[in-house]
């Protein structure tokens, strides 16, 4: 999680793994124009309940810092991420583009907007954020991958695998990564590729249930049905049942189907 630390003046799709971690923007450092000390303390608070995954409370705070100081960046973004967390994406939305206009080149703001686009299903105004966020910080794995998987979601494998690589150049093994790069492959109709993908992120996390399922998948279209039923019945086992309920069924669907073959 990074903090910001001074105040500025059936597509593949339900398949993918969304690392989203959020930038959160943090009490600014003294300056000339230091707000009320009733304001540093809800900003302090507000803080506090965003890391704690208190949405609402965050939201309360930051609007309080706002009504002191009305062009306070950090506290618009932060009010924003408040917002996500209680599934309100439009004023989250209302909130980021306040913060930008205020401040077009905060880092925070832009990739908070990306994250927020990718959740209401805007991919190509998610990957235009990333994008502009990448031109502040060209080194953060985080936007690389998550503009991979905007770039997937519109339905552009080559470009999100671009992505995928030079995240990976970032943060080796990371199984989230190389999870979702071979969803691109899949995509790209290299299912063979995509398998090697799979097994890496098995070897690096036996647990990660979704592997299996997209092993299976990829092993279906390689034509090796034997070891692809034992793939989909390994995510049977260790799929969760709300999270990866509508997996679990397709699973199930394409075990049924398999033994009629």
């Amino acid at each position: 999680m990074y903090l910001f630390t001074r105040k500025s003046g059936e597509s593949w799709l339900c398949l993918l793994v969304f690392l989203l971690f959020p930038f959160i923007s943090s009490y600014p450092a003294a300056s000339q124009n230091q707000p009320p000390e009733i304001a540093k303390q809800h900003f302090a608070k507000g803080l506090s309940a965003l890391k704690a995954g208190d949405g609402g409370m965050a939201v309360a705070h930051f609007s309080q810092v706002l009504k002191s100081d009305p062009e306070w960046v950090e506290a618009y973004v932060n009010r924003g991420l408040g917002y996500l967390l209680q599934d309100e994406v439009t004023k989250a939305l209302q909130d980021f583009d306040q913060a930008l206009t205020l401040q077009p080149d905060s880092f925070e703001a832009l990739y908070n907007r990306g994250r927020t686009y990718t959740r209401m299903g805007e991919p190509k105004k998610a990957v235009a954020d990333y994008s502009q966020a990448l031109k502040i910080r060209q080194d953060d794995w985080q936007v690389y991958y998550n503009r991979g998987n905007a770039y997937l979601d519109a339905g552009q494998p080559k470009e999100a695998l671009k992505d995928y690589d030079q995240a990976l150049r970032l943060k080796p093994d990371a199984p989230e990564i190389l999870h979702n790069r071979g969803l691109a492959l899949l995509e790209e109709g290299k299912p063979a590729e995509a398998l090697q993908a799979f097994d890496q992120v098995l070897l690096l996390n036996p647990e990660y249930a979704r592997a299996y399922f997209n092993k299976g998948q990829a092993l279906r279209a390689l034509g090796r049905k034997e070891e692809a039923a034992q793939a989909f019945r390994e995510f049977l086992k260790k799929g969760e049942p709300g999270a990866d309920k509508a997996l679990l069924e397709k699973s199930l669907a394409i075990l049924n189907n398999m033994a009629l073959d």
